[in-house]
């Protein structure tokens, strides 16, 4: 099974498809490709799967997500420690 990751768009670098943002996963930061959602801007919530922005959601979606993880205690392979990721 396949999981995308809800997170908010802080920042946005780069152009065309090699456009990339800082996204926000509920504290912890990490990089991911907007090649596929040329239209997203900061502030936007997205669904990242392996490291692609795949679609826009809802705040309210998103936050639903992140209860849910953190419930099943599944937040910790997005902790500062794992590769790539840093910690607001």
């Amino acid at each position: 099974m396949c999981l995308a990751v809800p997170g908010k768009i802080l920042s946005i670098s780069g152009d065309g498809m090699m456009r990339t943002a800082r996204v926000d996963f509920g504290g912890v930061i990490r990089d991911a490709s907007l090649a596929y959602l040329p239209d997203a801007v900061a502030g936007d919530y997205v669904l990242i799967h392996v490291g692609f922005a795949i679609s826009k959601v809802e705040e309210s979606e998103a936050q639903r997500v992140f209860e849910y993880l953190r419930e099943m205690d599944e937040l910790a392979g997005l902790t500062p420690d794992s590769p790539g990721a840093t910690r607001r």
